[in-house]
């Protein structure tokens, strides 16, 4: 993105629901969603919770301290510097490839066959193949990237820094902003992920919550 085109009219984010924080769940790093239960990584385990109770229905023990992702089958999970692909039945490790960002990644997502990790401090977005990790592409942000998600095919991805976060529609090609969202001052955005429909699921951070955000119906075609 051009540094002196105008941004995108920033817009209050609408929080629907918030959940947690969890019993011994210090923090959510990633968050994704396979349709039933949402996926929140706190570090330590996994947790599945059910969105209509917020309650967690299962637990996988496992490192997972960033981005979560999900491909119809198998969880996606960074850990420290690789991906591990999961087994969301037993917790079971099937594979692992290299991220990235050797350790500084953070959001995570599956779309269009691919894996899509955000890069935190250097502000990108890469496309990776899921089998071998090797690059495919990146897009540039303007802002430090925390979640990822695609939906209807827009991308979406977090942003956090300092005390304020934003969730924000980019140009898949360009990485120009098109829609801003901003949170609430204090109310941080690590994971992403939607729903496919009306919602995107926000990681709070260091609150171990994860907050339901209601996705604007002005930015559909």
């Amino acid at each position: 993105m051009n540094e002196l085109e105008t941004e995108a009219p920033l817009h209050a984010a609408e929080i629907v629901r918030e959940y947690g924080p969890f019993a011994g769940a210090s923090k959510i790093a990633g968050v994704s969603y396979d349709g039933r239960r949402i996926w929140a990584a706190t570090g330590t385990a996994l947790l599945a919770l059910d969105p209509a109770s917020g309650e967690p229905v299962h637990s996988l023990d496992c490192g997972c301290d960033a981005g979560t992702a999900f491909d119809g089958t198998y969880l996606y999970q960074i850990v420290e510097s690789r991906i591990d692909k999961i087994d969301p039945a037993t917790g079971r490790v099937l594979a692992s490839i290299p991220a990235p960002g050797q350790g500084a990644d953070s959001g995570l997502t599956w779309a269009e066959g691919s894996l899509w990790v955000g890069q935190y401090r250097d502000r990108k977005i890469h496309q990776i193949n899921p089998e071998t990790g090797a690059l495919i592409r990146s897009i540039e942000s303007n802002r430090f990237v925390t979640g990822v998600t695609w939906v209807d095919g827009e991308l979406w991805h977090g942003v956090w820094e300092g005390e304020e976060s934003e969730i924000r529609r980019i140009d898949p090609r360009s990485g120009d902003v098109l829609e801003r969202l901003g949170m609430p001052p204090g109310t941080g955005v690590s994971g992403l992920e939607s729903d496919g429909a009306d919602l995107f699921y926000a990681g709070g951070g260091e609150s171990g919550k994860v907050r339901t955000v209601r996705r604007p119906r002005a930015v559909r075609p």
